[in-house]
């Protein structure tokens, strides 16, 4: 009896490692990501008060695949506001869920931003949002959304929506492969 409880066992381990080995297995949406990868110039647009023109910057960005082509590593350098700024990201698709997930890290805070969204058939368009709380504006909405142009191209938009519920765009990133 001991012997058939054991291979019961087994054929349960089996099966679990089974679903693990294809929730963890990159599929066409890490595919889409890894197009990113590479180096790329940057230019930002900062819109900092409604009506007027937008405060531009340049700056740089590495991008890298990691974990055998799970999620997708971002390493940003540029200026914000006149002060040097860098930013870490890290973009993924979630097989279970069937979300695109990233966290972001930058060196004007200590939070970690988590994002979570989806993307258009064939992942060239991906939409995320997150929710957070803003030291000036209280509870904020961020929606972002990168949009894959071309081979050598893709941009990044940033809105946020505070408690009065009106959507403000507050960034535009524009990469340009090098």
């Amino acid at each position: 009896m001991g012997d058939d409880t054991k291979t019961k066992e087994e054929r349960e381990q089996a099966r679990m490692m089974e679903v693990y080995r294809k929730l963890g297995t990159p599929g066409k949406p890490h595919e889409a990501l890894s197009e990113m990868t590479g180096s790329w110039h940057t230019v930002t647009q900062h819109f900092m008060t409604p009506g007027r023109p937008p405060v531009e910057s340049e700056g740089t960005c590495e991008q890298t695949m990691l974990l055998g082509g799970r999620y997708l590593q971002q390493e940003f350098h540029g200026d914000m506001m006149g002060a040097p700024f860098s930013g870490i990201g890290i973009t993924g698709f979630d097989n279970q869920s069937q979300k695109y997930v990233s966290t972001w890290i930058d060196s004007m805070s200590t939070r970690i931003f988590y994002f979570e969204g989806t993307a258009d058939a064939d992942s060239r368009i991906i939409t995320q949002e997150c929710r957070s709380e803003d030291p000036i504006k209280g509870p904020m909405t961020w929606r972002s959304v990168t949009r894959v142009v071309d081979r050598d191209t893709h941009t990044f938009e940033m809105y946020g929506t505070d408690k009065s519920g009106r959507e403000e765009k507050m960034m535009a990133i524009r990469y340009t492969r090098k």
